[in-house]
């Protein structure tokens, strides 16, 4: 598939290639040939964000890097934010996804190495510098990934607790994650190539989760390095914070219900929050029939799912008393525990309907 394209350079004016994954005319060089890391934003829509981005980015300490900026046919000010840095600038005249605007980055890079961030995530000063060593470390067949600071850019308790949440699950398992997630992903220029990049044709969002499943079936290896680190950009509020996890949890039930993987132990997609979302529907079963039946004894198993619930999520709570304190955490327990898995509930529960529904395909 090819879209329209056009370049709009910063600083830095370079020719840019045309767009289409399919690796016509992309010679991709080899780590050892190049040390160049190419840093692809894709950007929709980002005014409010992707300056603070650029600034991030373009002040690593790491020496040899470029910057590619995909705009995504938005229809904010982003186009006039993104030329005020040194920059590469890549139009689409049209928006086509997320994916289809990384793959335009990756097939106008020059980097051997390619670093995949979000327009509304800054990069720690050191992460390109880790990424390198990381990545020349283990060689062309691995993909290494990074994931959020504890605490966000924005340091309010929404943000804060999905930050840490992120952190922990992502980070939970180094040596063997289930994914790599795009806003830290690193990856040989070669390798991304010849895995034919992110599927344009996906859903709307998980696509790095499907190329780090596509990618590990091909024999390559994920590593998750926690010292990768970049500052996200939430803005959440009460109502953000339940609507990202209903929209998450629906199209990740879509994605692993056709993956056979419902049940894995996948980054966010835990089984701790699984197991924590099951005790509060339970709970909520339980307390219908002690309305209906006026039993107290239906409500005996209550405390100790609770326990159990507590006990299985100790991880993440210790998280939560690391990052901001005892305050902090017992407010966050409570909205991990009661409030926000009614709405991963109500969006798996969405997944399964789009799934097998009469106009779902299982």
């Amino acid at each position: 598939m090819h879209h329209a394209i056009s370049s709009r350079p910063g600083r830095r004016p370079r020719n840019v290639k045309a767009f289409g994954f399919r690796g016509e005319g992309w010679y991709a060089p080899t780590m050892t040939e190049s040390g160049l890391i190419s840093v692809i934003i894709p950007n929709y829509n980002g005014e409010a964000t992707i300056g603070l981005c650029l600034e991030a980015a373009l002040a690593s300490d790491y020496g040899n890097f470029e910057v590619l900026v995909v705009d995504d046919g938005s229809q904010d000010g982003s186009v006039d934010v993104i030329g005020k840095y040194p920059c590469r600038l890549i139009s689409l005249h049209r928006r086509h996804g997320a994916a289809a605007a990384r793959n335009a980055g990756a097939s106008n890079s020059k980097g051997g190495i390619l670093f995949f961030t979000d327009a509304d995530c800054l990069l720690a000063k050191d992460a390109l510098s880790i990424a390198y060593r990381d990545i020349s470390a283990y060689g062309p067949d691995v993909i290494v990934g990074g994931t959020y600071t504890r605490t966000p850019y924005d340091d309010d308790f929404f943000s804060t607790f999905q930050s840490v949440f992120i952190n922990y699950s992502e980070a939970k398992r180094p040596e063997a994650p289930d994914y790599v997630a795009t806003h830290a992903m690193v990856v040989d220029a070669g390798t991304f190539l010849k895995g034919r990049g992110f599927a344009e044709d996906f859903l709307p969002i998980l696509e790095d989760v499907e190329f780090s499943h596509r990618m590990r079936r091909a024999g390559c290896r994920l590593i998750m390095n926690p010292a990768i680190q970049v500052r996200h950009i939430f803005g959440f509020s009460l109502v953000g914070s339940l609507r990202n996890a209903v929209v998450k949890s629906m199209y990740w039930t879509v994605y692993s219900l056709g993956n056979r993987d419902l049940l894995a132990d996948s980054g966010t997609a835990s089984l701790e929050l699984k197991f924590n979302v099951a005790a509060c529907f339970l709970g909520l079963v339980l307390l219908g029939l002690y309305g209906l039946f006026d039993d107290p004894l239906v409500l005996l198993p209550l405390p100790l799912m609770i326990a159990a619930n507590l006990y299985v999520s100790h991880g993440l709570l210790r998280a939560f008393y690391d990052t901001k304190g005892l305050g902090f955490a017992i407010a966050a327990a409570l909205y991990y525990a009661f409030v926000y898995p009614l709405a991963v509930g109500a969006g798996a529960l969405a997944g399964a309907v789009r799934s097998f529904g009469p106009d779902g395909r299982r």
